[in-house]
This record gives C-alpha cells, structure tokens and sequence, in this order.
C-alpha cells in the first residue's frame, strides 16, 4: 500500500503545482476585476481541488490553509463579503505557503504550518463578515443556469449546494460553512436534506446534466485515450538513442561522397529524411510551452510593485512557443530577477511618471518567440532607460574598471558592465534588488545554456534585455574548426562572423594582442598558443565571439563549417580541464572537443 500512496502523492503533486502556479495568474486577474464570476469560480475550484487531495492524504496544515481561504472566496460568491485588498494580500500570502508546503512535500519533509498571524487574519476576516441578516435568504450562487428545458423549481439545488451537502454527508467542512455559532447551527439543521430529498436532488441534477455530458462524452474519451503521463528519464533514453542515430546518419552522409554508387546514395537519403523527421518527432516529445514559466510573472510583478510602491502592468505574449522541457526549467530563476529588475530599477515611481507626462502605471512586456533553431525571449520596460555614463561611473567606484577604459567604452559596452560580478546600482539594499549580486549569476545561468543575453536601452524610453537560446540542449548546433590537425567544436549562439586573418592589423596595447577591427580593439586568442602547440605558418582565420568578458576574436588554423553535433559529457577525470564543456563525433567519425568560449576569454 505504501507504493500505491507514494503514487498517489506524487500525481497530487504534480496536479497540485500546477493548479498553485494557475492560482498567482488567476488571483492578480481577479483583483483587477473584481466582478469577473468566472474568475471567483476558477479561483474557489483551485484551493477546493487541493485541499481535497490533500485531505485524502491527511496533509492537515495544507488543509487547514486551503480550506480557510476557500470560506472567504466562498463568502465572496455568495454576496456575504466584498474582495477587498485584505483578502487579495492575504490570498497571494497563503499561496506562497502553499507553494511552500508543495515544496516540502516533494522532498518528503514534514509540512510546516502557516503562520499564525495569517491563520487570525485569514478567520477573523471570515469572523467579522458573518454577520447574521435579519432575513435570512439563500444569495444566488454564481454558477452556469441550466439547459433550457431542464426542470426548475423551488426544490432545485444548485452545483455549490450539492457539493456542500457532500461534504456535510461525508462529515467534512462545507465550502459554505461558517462559525459554529448557535444560529448557525439551527439554520444548517433546519436546511439538512432527508436522504429521500438528497436521492431526487441527485436524480435533478443527472437530469439537468445529462445533455451537455453527451455533448462532450466523445471529447473526453479521445483525452483519455491520447494522453499519458511518461517518465522523463524514458524520453531523456529515447533522445539519447537518437543523438546515436544522428551521429550514424551524419558519418554515412560523408562516406556517401566518396562512394559512386546510386543505390547507395539513394538509400542514405532516405535514412537522412526519415532519421530528420525522427529527430524532431522525439524533440517536439520534450517541448514544453513558454506559458509553463510565464504563468508565475504577474504574481511576481503583482508582490514586486506592492514592495516598491509602483504601479505595473504586465504584458504576456508567445506564452504558446514552446521549448525544450530543460531549458523551461532552467529559464525560470534569470527570468524572475530580469523581471524584478525592470520593475525596481527600470519603471519610474508612479508620481514621478505623471510628473514626466507618463501614465502612472509601467508597463512591463516578458515575450517570447522563435527564430530558426533558437528561442527568442525578451523583458522590456517602458522606464527610464539606462545611463552609461552612470553605469561607467558606477563601475569605477566599485574598482571594476579603470578611468582609461571606461573612456574607451561605447554605450553598448558599458551595458555589459551590468553582468560584472559585485556590480550594483542600488544606493539602499532592499529584499528586491541591490545586493551587488544577480546579474551576473543571469548572465552565467544562460551562457550554461549555450545562449547570450543582450542589453537594448535609450533614456526616457525604457530597456530591453533580450535573451536567445537553443530549441533544445540535446542537439547543439556549432561551428566546427581546426587547429593543430584537431577538430574543435564552437557553440553556434557564442560566433558572430569569421573572417581572415591579417597579421597586418594586429596592434600591441597593455602588453596584450589586438586586432584593430574596422578601428575598434578587439582582443585575440590563438588556439594553438593556449593549446601549448607551435604557431602556424600560413593562412588563419579569425572567429569572432561573444562572450560574457566583451568580444573575443579566436585565431584557428582553418574553419570547417556548420554542423549539428550531439553534446556528450566528458569522462569524469577530464571534467575539470578548463576551457572544454563536452565532446561530439563529427561526420567524418572523428572526435571534437566543445570549448567554453568564456572560460578561453577568462585565460
């Protein structure tokens, strides 16, 4: 029995989270319209459906939670309290411990209670809205009427009633219920049902639904049928198992050109078609859509702007791209502070706004959107934009950079001293912002994901942090190069151009080599030089690299071409060796390793 309890804790779990997630969504919607009935339903169902799970499983701080807030929405559909600020703050705070609890439980830790000053306020609140009318009278439940031709009349009990007289039958706390106070408890013996009355209301209720569950009975079979639950690791074995195709495929394709057989090529062709339509079959298996992350952002934005005293509106768009399953995952914390950021740093006080000719509210937009093989996302606001020179200034105070470099820097190069480690604008460190940490850690979290971030910004417009990132990290498109007879491998997201090298135009500054690049610096590597070999004698080309120390010119005996390569880890005793992140076989069967182009830029 314990295997099938685990079972059922971890589909509640994974349901649970889910309804938690929709819950910050639906509660920041429903404080804007406040009127919206169908918002209400949405938000009671989902504290209704987790404590049910919940109670199943005996998890009684959970309960108790869900169950209180479930009384004060409750009270709310039935007209008895209004929802006001108190009840939207003391929401969105019980949701955070409900998160909290989820959390606890998937680690398969003790739940711990909510807080007790929430618990008084959560049912004082309840306390002090149930005040006895003098003329008691049932308010009208907001619910879907009923198919027209379906019987009415003053013996119909409405959905909410029916599941109230559930939970009254099987001696649980009704939606509905309230203080156990003597008048309280005459009206609920006075409005008991006998079990004949419960049987016909039961037979009612068949009858009045029996036409919209034929309308939708097909529907929900083909759901059933089409949907099941895998394990990751399952799919994980599948990708891997592909990536081993793709790697056959590839090395046919280069022995194809040295055989003149038509049969054969003929054959590989119809491999290199089928393994393709394979390959993104079983990717589009880890896709997930953006939305998954997304729907997290307005009660993040919501709690950001009540804690800074600013007024916010959050835009969502191409919440429907999807992305692979890890890199959703991965997205989420970089995304939250660029978020945090562009609400305590970038939109303007709400006065301030007003003051300027601005409405008083920001507007914050998170979108995202493909183009080609990668995932466009971007956080932009319509604040005050970004100062370099307050930034280079910034920069010099915390001993960053020096006052020669910060002269030489563009506005565009002084963005990028936002991702130094240590740097801050902040005067005053608060719980959002401003301990001189996290925007580095942005920067690190998505180079790990083989993308960049961008910075796009103009005073008195606002900014724009624009994120690009893989479809997906099984598969990794790279440019492949040589040096020292060797194949290497360079991260397609990290090169911007390749172009020939002219010793020409290589100047001596601070003892360091640069190419002076259409009359701007720009620093070099020679790969041989760091891998320890002789230099070339020859011909060389110079790839050009964007990496989190500014651009980088890479000098490689020879540039191969594109490829998509399929990233395998290294061997345990080799994952410490700086500047290599994994290998791949090429087409031609021969290994390359894959360089981290900042750990190179760091040497």
């Amino acid at each position: 029995m314990s295997s099938l309890q685990d079972d059922i804790a971890q589909d509640f779990l994974v349901e649970a989270s889910e309804i938690a997630a929709r819950l910050g969504e639906e509660l920041v919607s429903l404080e804007r319209a406040p009127t919206d009935a169908d918002l209400l339903n949405a938000v009671f169902r989902g504290f209704h459906t987790i404590k049910g799970g919940a109670g199943f499983l005996n998890l009684t701080p959970l309960v108790e939670l869900c169950h209180a807030l479930e009384e004060q929405f409750g009270e709310v559909r039935s007209g008895k309290r209004r929802l006001d600020p108190e009840l939207c703050d003391g929401a969105q705070e019980a949701l955070d411990h409900v998160v909290r609890m989820l959390g606890e439980l998937g680690r398969g830790e003790e739940l711990g209670p909510a807080p007790d000053g929430l618990m008084v306020r959560l049912n004082s609140a309840e306390h002090a809205q149930a005040v006895p009318a003098p003329a008691p009278a049932r308010a009208a439940p907001v619910v879907t009427p009923p198919p027209a031709g379906a019987k009415s009349g003053e013996d119909t009990i409405s959905d909410d009633e029916f599941e109230a007289l559930l939970d009254q039958l099987q001696g649980k706390p009704g939606a509905a219920s309230g203080p156990t106070a003597p008048t309280a408890t005459a009206q609920a013996a006075a409005a008991t049902p006998t079990p004949a009355a419960t049987a016909a209301a039961a037979q009612r209720r068949a009858a009045r639904t029996k036409v919209d569950d034929k309308a939708v009975e097909a529907t929900k079979e083909v759901a059933i049928e089409t949907t099941i639950r895998i394990d990751t690791k399952r799919l994980d074995a599948i990708v891997n198992l592909v990536g081993e195709l793709v790697l056959a495929r590839n090395r046919l394709k280069t022995l194809r050109g040295s055989r003149r057989d038509d049969e054969v090529d003929r054959a590989i062709a119809a491999l290199d078609v089928s393994t393709t339509r394979l390959q993104s079959a079983v990717m589009k298996t880890r896709m997930q859509p953006v939305g998954r992350v997304f729907s997290r952002f307005p009660k993040v934005a919501r709690d950001v702007a009540r804690a800074v005293k600013k007024e916010v509106d959050l835009e969502l768009v191409g919440a429907e791209t999807e992305l692979d399953r890890t890199l959703v995952e991965s997205l989420a914390d970089p995304l939250v502070h660029l978020v945090r950021n562009a609400i305590d740093h970038g939109v303007e006080a709400p006065d301030v706004r007003e003051r300027i000719g601005k409405p008083r509210a920001g507007k914050v937009i998170l979108a995202a959107r493909q183009e080609g093989d990668h995932i466009a996302i971007e956080v932009r606001d319509d604040g005050g934009g970004i100062d370099p020179e307050v930034i280079k200034a910034k920069a010099r105070e915390k001993g960053l950079i020096d006052a020669d470099t910060a002269a030489r820097l563009g506005p565009d190069e002084a963005f990028q001293l936002i991702f130094l480690p240590g740097f801050s604008t902040k005067t005053q460190v608060t719980d959002i912002s401003g301990r001189g940490v996290g925007m580095d850690v942005v920067q690190s979290k998505i180079r790990e994901l083989n993308g960049r971030v961008t910075i796009h910004s103009k005073l008195g417009e606002g900014t724009r942090f624009l994120i690009r990132v893989p479809l997906t990290l099984a598969i990794l498109p790279a440019l492949l190069v040589h040096g020292y007879g060797r194949v290497f491998a360079l991260p397609l997201a990290s090169v911007q151009e390749v172009l020939p090298f002219q010793p020409d135009n290589l100047r001596w500054v601070d003892g360091r080599e640069i190419l002076d690049l259409r009359q701007h610096p720009l620093p070099l590597v020679f790969l041989r030089r760091w891998l320890g070999v002789p230099p070339q004698e020859g011909p060389s080309h110079v790839v050009l690299l964007i990496t989190g120390e500014g651009p980088l010119g890479l000098v490689v005996d020879q540039v191969r071409g594109r490829e998509e390569v399929v990233i395998k880890p290294l061997p345990r005793t080799l994952r410490g060796v700086t500047g290599h992140v994994g290998a791949t076989l090429t087409g031609d069967g021969r290994m390359a390793l894959i360089l981290d182009v900042d750990a190179i830029a760091r040497s």
